[in-house]
């Protein structure tokens, strides 16, 4: 396979340096990505750097994952227009097992692998560095006229940029420099707004050590309509379930434009050309099936979760947009459930009045205020129209305990699209 011609079919490519792909080809190269521990869960925006290693090692080659702890005590400038809060060492520590424990899902560990992935930490070789032996191995190669005509230096000027901000390409640029001097490392990747500080540590390495070393970016990702990817309305979409249920994130992915699908689904999954395009077609001659969609939301939530959980998100999602049933409710996690009805109307009910039973009318009009009157209520109610926990009821119904979902909910739905969640309080 060829790494490079895979990527730019799949639109992965924005710059890359004369004799990279000449490089890949003679021998396995090993290429690192850095990662931001910011935060203790990746997030969708980290899918294409770690798309990037993936059909590196894919290729043939041998990827490295750098998580950060020494950069994430500074702070990178690129596309930043402030200064990033430190974090303590404990809470780097932290974020960065959670971040490995993700990587390993697309990442082939194996030490028995000669292409095997490595995850690496670049406190683990920063943290006994001094100020003067760093100004004395890094500071004396690189001029501060290179370091100040990159563009994430230059567009922070205006504004203000710390010494810390600074020196943060040269702090990556030894990162790339030890790495090759240790690991071979001969190709930095990265999103494109990382140009400047990989050809940074290329240009470190060539003064340092006379070494070759190479840089490949892809671009920014955006959403059709020019808005930022990764966020929805409630911000960044996590991997971590804990944070974005698989339900959301599934849910994230299915809503996207037929244009930003077309794309994503080349960025994001690992289907051949052929399947792709064969799914276009499909896609074609009926859009509103939204197969390119449903194709890519499958495919992530699969390798970012597991199979059991893109079933309980198709499940959940079937209960807001599909025919479903009281059983497909009882299957849902409380996080899932939530996520499906969060935005719903919602209302409290105490659990005395509950045991006492209340009647359907007053329940829907009084409790849930699902309607404006009893007559209204009513004239639903004789028509079929009311349902709760998916199962259609009749005036004759009484709520008690026995209605309760989960322990402590009560859905009451009316007609095909309105729902109403009750909550005991």
């Amino acid at each position: 396979m060829d790494f490079v011609a895979e990527l730019e079919w799949r639109g992965m490519v924005h710059d890359i340096m004369p004799g990279t792909r000449e490089q890949l080809q003679k021998e396995m190269t090993t290429a690192y990505v850095g990662f931001d521990p910011t935060a203790d869960s990746l997030h969708i925006g980290n899918l294409v750097p770690i798309m990037l290693l993936t059909h590196f090692q894919n290729a043939g080659h041998k990827p490295i994952a750098l998580v950060g702890g020494a950069t994430g005590m500074v702070g990178d400038p690129s596309g930043k227009s402030e200064e990033r809060n430190f974090l303590t060492e404990d809470v780097l520590n932290h974020n960065l097992e959670c971040q490995k424990r993700q990587l390993e899902k697309f990442l082939d560990f194996s030490a028995d692998s000669p292409n095997a992935a490595e995850i690496v930490n670049n406190y683990d070789w920063f943290k006994d560095f001094s100020f003067l032996r760093f100004l004395r191995e890094a500071g004396k190669h690189i001029t501060v006229n290179y370091m100040m005509a990159k563009d994430s230096v230059k567009k922070r000027l205006e504004t203000g940029l710390s010494f810390t901000e600074f020196s943060y390409q040269l702090i990556q640029g030894y990162d790339f420099y030890y790495l090759n001097q240790h690991k071979n490392c001969k190709l930095q990747m990265g999103g494109s707004d990382q140009w400047g500080n990989i050809v940074t540590g290329t240009e470190f390495i060539r003064r340092k050590s006379n070494n070759e070393a190479f840089a490949l970016t892809c671009p920014l990702i955006t959403k059709a309509d020019g808005s930022k990817f990764g966020k929805s309305e409630g911000g960044n979409v996590w991997l971590d379930k804990s944070k974005t249920s698989p339900y959301k994130f599934y849910q994230f992915w299915l809503n996207v434009s037929d244009e930003d699908a077309a794309k994503y689904i080349r960025i994001f999954t690992l289907k051949a050309e052929d399947e792709i395009l064969s799914l276009e077609k499909e896609h074609a001659e009926a859009p509103h099936l939204r197969v390119l969609q449903k194709a890519l939301a499958e495919d992530i939530t699969v390798r970012v979760h597991s199979e059991e959980d893109l079933k309980n998100a198709v499940a959940a999602s079937n209960i807001l947009f599909g025919k479903s049933t009281a059983e497909d409710l009882k299957t849902l996690s409380e996080d899932d459930f939530l996520s499906v009805f969060e935005g719903v109307p919602q209302a409290t009910v105490s659990k005395s009045e509950l045991e006492k039973g209340i009647e359907i009318i007053d329940f829907s009009v009084e409790v849930a205020k699902a309607f404006p009157s009893k007559g209204e209520a009513r004239r639903m109610l004789q028509n079929n129209g009311v349902s709760i926990n998916k199962e259609k009821v009749s005036l004759e119904k009484t709520l008690n305990l026995d209605d309760l979902l989960l322990g402590q909910y009560i859905l009451l739905q009316k007609g095909k699209k309105n729902y109403y969640l009750i909550r005991i309080d």
